[in-house]
């Protein structure tokens, strides 16, 4: 077989699982511009073992989802114009709070 052949043979292959934003090449290839992303959320952890018991067990997992934009795409590329646009509605929001706060203040002098 020649160097990047073409022609690969395999006997038997078997592919369990694939995660955790991974991919699976075969043959003569060659990824470019391959990202991924990945999210786990875990409000608990996991437990292993024999004979576990678990009672009265609560758990609270907070997750902003707004968040997971910025983790979206490469550095080098634009936001979102719907992520522009919330930033610049909420930059505007806290301006026009803070003005506020000072206007109060000062009448309260």
């Amino acid at each position: 077989m020649t160097f990047l052949s073409p022609n690969f043979f395999i006997g038997n292959i078997r592919i369990g699982t694939i995660e955790g934003a991974s991919c699976m090449n075969m043959g003569n290839n060659y990824p470019t511009n391959f990202q991924n992303h990945k999210k786990h959320n875990q409000g608990f952890g996991s437990i292993s073992g024999d004979h576990n018991s678990l009672e009265g067990l609560r758990s609270i997992l907070s997750d902003p989802d707004v968040i997971d934009l910025f983790n979206q795409g490469s550095q080098a590329e634009e936001l979102p114009q719907v992520v522009k646009e919330l930033l610049e509605y909420q930059l505007q929001k806290n301006q026009e709070d803070e003005e506020q706060s000072v206007s109060i203040h000062h009448q309260q002098k």
